[in-house]
């Protein structure tokens, strides 16, 4: 094995997902599959949020940004895997490695974020009604998305040109599907353990604190839920905090997993597993848990289904 720093100019080596035999070719397929339907999901909430202006409200617009996220997270994981296993070219360049750790670490930040001022939303929205208009107008809605974008690029920038300046010695294999940070410690031929301390408590900073708020948050909308006289009532709130619950807590228990874990107790196969749920689970479920259940949105998709009609008897000729 070589030494000395070979960062700059030289490749890396993706493992991957998917190896080539019958039972990975399945397990292509469903991923792949998963993808589109994840993609076509976002878009389907995203669209309607965009296009109707009944929609432009900081519940919606909070929503349409996690959408956004979603779509770019599992763009940004999915279709390299996918191409490697096509084509059997499964090295990334540095610089597409740094770009890919990068995207995933303000895109996995941000997410963590906005979940975090949805469930205040829905806080505020059940909690504290009268005063929606005052605690969550539009103005703090894209204050809320500005700081989750900011605060997350911040975040990220600082480790990601940390890793860019370590040497990189001798193997450039990474046992991963996607150029992922800690993936990426293993090939560094000096101490991390100090480094490792700072992204795990950079980690706590952006991932529980969040959760933690949603935690507080749906326990009081939770406690709110339980003092309605309205049985029906009860059981759809309960069933909405139940669902939003479950997706949160599998993406935000699956990013702490990795962050949070020094690469002295990993298992790459482990690595891979838990990365699926927040790259291509949480993305699949979020436009079915938190907006395609919303009677607005629906109406909204319904509308803009109807004016496609119209449009099309339009150009047909068709009274």
């Amino acid at each position: 094995m070589t030494t000395g720093n070979q960062s700059l100019g030289t490749d890396f080596v993706l493992v991957g997902l998917f190896h080539y035999g019958r039972m990975n070719a399945l397990l292509f397929a469903a991923v792949v599959t998963l993808f589109w339907v994840a993609v076509l999901g976002n878009v389907t909430l995203a669209h309607p949020i965009r296009a109707d202006s009944r929609l432009h409200t900081p519940m919606h617009l909070l929503l349409g940004q996690l959408s956004l996220i979603d779509m770019l997270y599992i763009s940004t994981a999915v279709p390299k895997a996918a191409t490697s296993y096509l084509t059997d070219t499964k090295a990334i360049s540095f610089w597409g490695c740094e770009m890919q750790t990068l995207a995933f670490l303000i895109l996995g930040g941000s997410e963590a974020i906005l979940r975090g001022f949805v469930s205040y939303d829905r806080y505020v929205a059940t909690c504290r009604p009268l005063r929606y208009p005052v605690l969550m107008s539009r103005k703090i809605g894209g204050c809320l998305v500005t700081c989750a974008w900011s605060g997350s690029a911040a975040n990220s920038l600082i480790p990601t040109l940390y890793v860019f300046q370590l040497p990189f010695c001798g193997s450039r294999l990474v046992n991963h599907c996607f150029c992922e940070l800690p993936s990426r410690l293993p090939l560094v031929c000096q101490d991390t353990s100090q480094y490792e301390y700072t992204i795990l408590l950079s980690g706590l900073v952006i991932l529980l604190l969040p959760f933690l708020g949603i935690l507080a948050s749906y326990a009081q909308v939770l406690t709110a839920v339980l003092r309605m006289r309205s049985r029906t009532g009860q059981t759809k709130a309960l069933s909405t905090c139940s669902s939003h619950l479950t997706v949160a807590s599998l993406f935000y228990v699956a990013t702490l997993s990795t962050c949070t874990r020094p690469h002295s107790l990993r298992d790459p196969a482990q690595d891979k597993v838990v990365a699926v749920f927040y790259t291509i689970i949480t993305p699949l479920l979020n436009p079915f848990i938190y907006s395609l259940r919303n009677k607005e949105v629906l109406g909204a998709l319904r509308k803009l289904g109807m004016m496609n009609i119209g449009r099309d008897h339009v150009a047909l000729g068709i009274p």
